[in-house]
């Protein structure tokens, strides 16, 4: 493994970061499992270009990765990919305001995709993800105001929370 490895840089930078200021305890429970969900994959598709794919790092990661498939269909959380697209169709102000990995793996009318719980934006492509898209994704997903959104109480607790009682 090279020193100048730019996917060890994302891996810092997301390691970098920190909920300390935030109450998770405060967060609704599926968007909280959703955000730390897309952290797991932003780790695991930057450690798979980081690392061998046979590092315990990356062997790690592939077991949280199994383990989601059957927690993600547990209760409300089922109801998650469903709440992406109705904002897209209802609210496109708050569906645009959303972190663009959301944006991309549950709009059914996006191509991207987790592929072995990788994260690919276009599937024709061989090429991989640039080191620039991992920053700019890490970086929505602790801005201030997205993460005050995802309070219980707060306009996206609120609207998930009023979605699925209606879903």
């Amino acid at each position: 493994m090279q020193d100048d490895n730019e996917f060890l840089t994302v891996l810092d930078y997301l390691y970098g970061k920190s909920l300390m200021l935030q109450d998770t305890g405060g967060f609704n429970r599926v968007l909280y499992f959703y955000l730390i969900d897309s952290l797991a994959h932003i780790d695991y598709t930057a450690g798979i270009y980081a690392y061998n794919y046979g590092s315990p790092k990356n062997i790690i990661g592939a077991e949280y990765m199994r383990w989601r498939i059957d927690e993600e269909k547990k209760g409300d959380r089922a109801k998650f990919p469903g709440f992406i697209n109705w904002l897209r169709e209802n609210l496109p102000a708050k569906f645009a305001a959303l972190p663009s990995l959301w944006q991309m793996i549950y709009d059914t009318e996006d191509p991207a995709s987790y592929r072995s719980f990788r994260i690919v934006p276009d599937p024709d492509s061989k090429k991989p993800v640039p080191a620039g898209f991992f920053f700019a994704i890490i970086d929505e997903f602790f801005e201030p105001e997205f993460l005050k959104s995802i309070y219980e109480d707060a306009s996206l607790g609120t609207l998930f929370s009023s979605y699925c009682a209606q879903h």
